[in-house]
């Protein structure tokens, strides 16, 4: 492949997903990274800082999404807020993103700095997102708490888009995540 050959980024990152599974992160260098895509480590460091990027790229994506939601949304309810921030992840998220996200996460999660890496990603957002409500009006701690909270249902979401077998569109599971942490506050009477 030429050195000029499009799509570098996108080989890069499915080089390292692949090299990082047959033979574990740290075993995997950069430059293994770059000959199995077919581009020289110069080019993977202008994509990359480093290998750990390569798995963690599209983070800034993800709070423009979870943020601009906020920002756009005509909602005045702080709950009705958070479903558009969730709505809004839902396109980042693809079916055919899931094959691939499930050999990310096993990745991340056998290695303790990556899994580090990854709650460092979620409180990110979550600061991010407890920022733009605020910027609407919520005052803390309501603003902390419905960042986090929405960043929590995030997370079991995904989590259950990875493992259920019935295949269910991420869509599906936010909203079902939403709707049981709302029965979960629900006042009993």
């Amino acid at each position: 492949m030429t050195r000029w050959a499009p799509g570098a980024r996108e080989r890069l990152q499915t080089a390292a997903l692949d090299l990082f599974v047959e033979q574990g992160y740290d075993e995997t260098t950069v430059s293994q990274i770059a000959a199995r895509a077919g581009v020289t480590d110069r080019t993977f460091f202008r994509h990359f800082t480093d290998k750990r990027e390569s798995l963690f790229t599209g983070s800034e994506v993800l709070v423009t999404l979870f943020t601009g939601a906020v920002e756009r949304s005509t909602a005045t309810d702080p709950v009705d807020l958070a479903a558009a921030a969730l709505a809004a992840v839902t396109e980042f998220f693809p079916e055919e993103r899931r094959t691939w996200s499930r050999r990310r996460t096993a990745v991340v999660l056998a290695n303790p700095a990556l899994a580090e890496r990854e709650q460092l990603k979620m409180v990110t957002i979550a600061q991010a997102l407890a920022r733009a409500l605020r910027e609407r009006g919520l005052p803390d701690p309501a603003a902390t708490l419905l960042g986090r909270s929405t960043v929590t249902v995030f997370q079991v979401a995904f989590d259950r888009w990875l493992t259920e077998d019935e295949d269910r569109p991420m869509a599906d599971l936010l909203q079902d995540t939403l709707s049981a942490l709302r029965a979960t506050l629900a006042p009993r009477g």
